[in-house]
């Protein structure tokens, strides 16, 4: 399977649309986004894939979030701050994580294939005993060009491509 991972998302649209086109161009089967929607209305531009969410510390309106995904349909969710995902027998802990211990801590649990968060507006990917942590970036007005970026997993393969998102 192909999955997209994105974070940070700031209701920035251009940057979504730029995304969801690199996610579909890669025909992925899900996405991962790791926090920082913000808004109900940028949810939309989503449509026509499975997006599974987290909520970040600048997520408001929470209610109009959970209905915008669950109008998504195609087993779209908004998981709250922390999810705990399975693609093709591939484990993935999903949160925001202010809290870099947190993410250390899913790490060495040895629990996960992957830990994917963001917050910290930096994408990286780096392995942890076995576990690959990855940030696929974010697209905050603020973030330098480099770091507007998305990231694709390969759970068949097991590797990780980054994109730029940078419009």
């Amino acid at each position: 399977m192909l999955i997209g991972v994105i974070s940070d998302t700031h209701d920035n649209v251009a940057a979504v649309d730029r995304a969801v086109e690199i996610f579909e161009d890669a025909d992925v089967d899900a996405v991962i986004h790791c926090g920082d929607v913000i808004a109900p209305p940028v949810v939309p531009h989503f449509e026509g894939l499975e997006v599974h969410a987290v909520l970040g510390n600048n997520d408001g309106e929470l209610d109009g979030l959970e209905s915008a995904f669950r109008a998504l349909g195609n087993g779209s969710e908004l998981h709250g701050r922390f999810a705990d995902l399975e693609f093709d027998g591939t484990r993935f802990a999903v949160l925001h994580s202010e809290d870099t211990d947190d993410v250390e801590a899913r790490a060495r649990s040895g629990e996960y294939d992957y830990v994917c968060y963001g917050h910290h507006h930096v994408a990286e990917e780096r392995d942890v005993e076995g576990t690959t942590v990855l940030n696929p970036g974010a697209h905050f007005p603020d973030v330098p060009e480099e770091q507007h970026s998305v990231a694709l997993v390969d759970t068949a393969s097991d590797e990780v491509e980054f994109h730029d998102v940078a419009v």
